[in-house]
């Protein structure tokens, strides 16, 4: 009789022991997640300050207040800050987060972490697609709507994913399909160069300004229509946050948890295309920030975890964004630097990284 108490005994103190690991572990986790999201903040109020301080003009702290609250609604000072420097900063916050996403998007479609709408030539088949646009809009009524380079953008997303997807079904080699995407990039990029070779000298100074890739020369409406893509694409992906958790888990899992596959892939594409394509359309191509900026976030948190990876993928690629436009603007001032230039110096290492890691089976 002793000895079954004494066993039971045992017994209640393991699984109080293992009941406060676990609760150990979970506060661990929260706060790790916690002190991420703060920095990511704080980073991003950071880059924001900086950003709108930074420039040819100097402008003081009280100056740039009374222009944000309304109290100042004229003069060069307000022309500069209020048409000029914030549409750019929240440009490049919005487009910036769009691409982090798109790329995890990506990745969990094709699970991969080096998949990603650059490497992947979507970007390249947006620009195409854009500039055939862009081109025609041009020479038919002297400029280019919005909503028609966005839809444009849209449909080159499209048709490089699909080609991408017919790929994908015939070989499932990652790293074939990778090279394939490479190659959608590069037809791309040549048939866009074609159109350049052809085109009337304004429509060229447009397209070759806009397939550098850039935040800049953006109006309060681009920011608008920018804003209103990206938050409904956002709030469905946050959506599918729980989907998105099984399908990582595998395919099958996902089927035993009510996920119907081909419906769910489908919308995955088309979020990710939303995305990237609304970044091409208003920024131009850039680079390595839909693989770098994940692949960063989830080593921070420690987790893949949709519902947590997904808006902290977002505030990092603002974040991210911000920081390389600010380098683009002042680095070789007054020269500029195209986006994707800055981007490749600070993602391609991660990439690189990455590879390497996959490599000696570490991530």
């Amino acid at each position: 009789m002793a000895k079954r108490e004494q066993q039971l005994a045992e017994e209640e103190a393991s699984g109080e022991t293992a009941l406060s690991s676990y609760h150990h572990e979970a506060f661990k986790r929260r706060t790790r997640y916690l002190v991420v999201f703060i920095g990511l903040i704080a980073a991003f109020f950071a880059m924001a300050v900086i950003n709108i301080r930074s420039g040819d003009m100097n402008v003081s702290g009280s100056e740039i207040w009374n222009i944000l609250i309304g109290k100042v609604t004229s003069g060069s000072t307000y022309d500069v800050i209020h048409k000029i420097r914030l549409p750019r900063i929240l440009m490049a916050a919005i487009l910036g987060g769009a691409l982090s996403v798109s790329g995890f998007l990506l990745q969990t479609f094709f699970d991969n972490p080096i998949a990603g709408p650059f490497v992947l030539g979507i970007s390249d088949g947006a620009r195409m697609v854009v500039a055939i646009v862009m081109v025609l809009s041009i020479s038919a009524v002297g400029f280019a709507p919005s909503w028609a380079l966005v839809i444009a953008a849209f449909a080159g997303s499209l048709l490089a994913t699909g080609f991408i997807l017919l790929i994908s079904r015939r070989v499932h080699n990652m790293a074939i399909l990778l090279v394939a995407g490479l190659m959608v990039g590069y037809i791309c990029k040549a048939a866009t160069d074609f159109i350049l070779t052809f085109a009337a000298d304004n429509d060229i100074v447009n397209l070759r300004n806009w397939t550098l890739g850039s935040f800049s020369g953006n109006s309060w409406e681009n920011v608008v229509a920018a804003a209103v893509l990206v938050g409904v694409a956002m709030l469905f992906t946050i959506l599918l946050s729980k989907p998105i958790g099984a399908y990582q888990l595998g395919e099958s899992y996902a089927q035993s948890m009510g996920v119907n596959i081909k419906s769910f892939r489908v919308i995955l594409i088309l979020l990710s295309s939303i995305l990237s394509g609304t970044v091409t359309a208003f920024a131009g191509p850039i680079s390595f920030v839909g693989i770098a900026v994940p692949f960063l976030i989830k080593r921070a948190l420690g987790t893949s975890k949709p519902l947590v990876v997904i808006p902290a993928t977002f505030l990092g690629g603002t974040a991210f964004c911000m920081m390389c436009d600010l380098i683009a603007r002042l680095a070789f001032a007054p020269t500029e630097l195209n986006i994707s230039t800055v981007t490749a110096v600070f993602g391609a290492p991660v990439v690189i990284f990455m590879m390497l890691m996959r490599r000696t089976g570490r991530y």
